[in-house]
């Protein structure tokens, strides 16, 4: 049995009607960056459990550091899904220290936040260009993966 089979995320609960034909849904989404130890995960987790309905025509994702996904995977509840941080330009193999789309997706990950300013940036070292966070892009979409595409702007923009 695959890992985000044996997942059992509480339910969630939707209010309102769906989305019409032909319409986006509402995206909500939160990073949490580089932070959070399991104890302040749990409390996070908890928060939203508890939290009222989502309206039927949004979309709920939260976007975790590697780390917390299979804490996340289970126990959120099953109407918040769960966005990386980033995925490698390559498929499985040998590539240390890289997550491929596909290994999220086989853990039950729906989406990726690709191009972020602070990866483009390049945290003191080369950052991401353009051309790598559409390679990167193509590459999640072909796994089944949903990307947040970030276009790079700072904060201070």
């Amino acid at each position: 049995m695959a890992f985000a089979d044996s997942c059992k995320r509480p339910a969630g609960s939707s209010a309102g009607a769906e989305a019409p034909e032909g319409q986006r849904k509402y995206l909500i989404g939160g990073n949490w960056k580089s932070n959070g130890t399991v104890e302040s995960v749990e409390k996070l987790i908890a928060e939203f459990n508890a939290a009222g309905p989502i309206p039927a025509n949004c979309n709920v994702v939260i976007g975790c550091p590697f780390i917390h996904i299979p804490l996340c995977l289970m126990s959120l509840r099953d109407d918040i899904e769960i966005a990386a941080q980033n995925c490698s330009l390559t498929g499985t193999g040998a590539y240390t220290g890289e997550i491929s789309a596909s290994q999220l997706k086989d853990i039950g990950v729906t989406w990726v936040i690709l191009g972020h300013s602070e990866r483009r940036e390049g945290f003191g070292m080369a950052g991401e260009d353009s051309a790598l966070v559409a390679a990167k892009t193509k590459k999640a979409l072909e796994e089944g993966l949903k990307v947040m595409l970030c276009i790079g702007e700072k904060k201070e923009e």
